[in-house]
C-alpha cells in the first residue's frame, strides 16, 4: 500500500481512504481490509475530487483535525471521504440547498459524527456564518452545478477563509454555457477566481468528468 497524501492511499491501483465507520459503505463502494485496517474505495467516476488524484493532483491540504467547508455536498459521496481523512478531531460542514440530496447526506451524518449538513443557499453566506463562528475552516471546497460558481467561491472566501487558506472547486462548464468553448469558460472563471486566488494546479478531469476542472487555490 502507497500513502499519497495524508488519510489517502493507493492499492492495487485503486485509492482507498481508512473507514472511519468500518463496517459501513456509504454509496455501494467496496470495503478492503489491508494490514488489519478498513478501507474504503475512493471511486473517480463519483467523485471530482477522486479524479483529480487520478489525474495528478500534487497536494492534498487536509489532515486529521482539518476543518473543511463544502459548498455542494449533496449527497454526501466525497464528503464521507473527507469525513475518513479529517477523522474524529476534524469537521466538515456540508451546504446544500436541495432538500431532496440532503436526505441522503442527513443519513451518512447519522453515522459520521464530525459531518455537519446545513440546509442553504451558497450565494446567502449570512444564512450559516452562525454554524462557522469562532471556527477556522483549513479547506474550502466547492462543487455546484450554478453559472456564478467562481463567484459563490469568492464570496465564501472571504466571509471564512484567512489568508494563505486553501481552496478547491471543481467547474463544470456547461453550468456556466452549453454554447461557449469550455476552454474559454475555464479562462474566465479563472479571472474570477485569481481576485482571491492564486491558483497552484488546474487539473483536467478527463476521462472521469465531460469539460470538467479542478482548480487547487491558495487564498491571497
Amino acid at each position: 500500500m502507497k500513502q499519497l497524501f495524508e488519510g489517502v492511499f493507493e492499492h492495487r491501483g485503486k485509492i482507498l481512504t481508512r473507514n472511519l465507520v468500518p463496517g459501513t459503505s456509504v454509496y455501494g463502494e467496496r470495503l478492503f481490509r489491508v494490514q488489519g485496517k478498513e478501507y474504503r474505495e475512493w471511486i473517480p467516476f463519483r467523485s471530482k475530487l477522486c479524479a483529480a488524484i487520478k489525474n495528478g493532483l500534487k497536494e492534498l491540504p487536509l489532515k486529521k483535525g482539518s476543518n473543511v467547508l463544502y459548498l455542494g455536498v449533496a449527497e454526501g459521496t466525497t464528503a464521507s471521504h473527507l469525513s475518513d481523512i479529517v477523522r474524529e478531531k476534524g469537521i466538515l460542514f456540508g451546504v446544500d440547498i436541495a432538500e431532496k440530496t440532503m436526505k441522503k447526506f442527513l443519513s451518512i451524518c447519522e453515522q459520521r459524527q464530525n459531518l455537519v449538513p446545513i440546509l442553504a443557499n451558497a450565494n446567502n453566506t449570512a444564512l450559516y456564518a452562525e454554524y462557522l463562528e469562532g471556527i477556522k475552516i483549513d479547506l474550502l471546497y466547492e462543487d455546484v452545478a450554478q453559472k456564478n460558481q467562481a463567484e459563490i467561491f469568492n464570496r465564501n472566501a472571504k466571509a471564512f477563509l484567512g489568508k494563505n487558506a486553501f481552496g478547491i472547486i471543481a467547474i463544470k462548464a456547461q453550468s456556466i454555457s452549453s454554447t461557449t468553448k469550455p476552454s474559454k469558460i475555464f479562462s474566465e472563471q479563472e479571472k474570477i477566481l485569481k481576485k482571491e486566488f492564486l491558483i497552484k494546479q488546474a487539473i483536467n478531469l478527463k476521462p472521469f468528468e465531460k469539460d470538467h476542472m479542478l482548480y487547487l487555490l491558495k487564498k491571497k
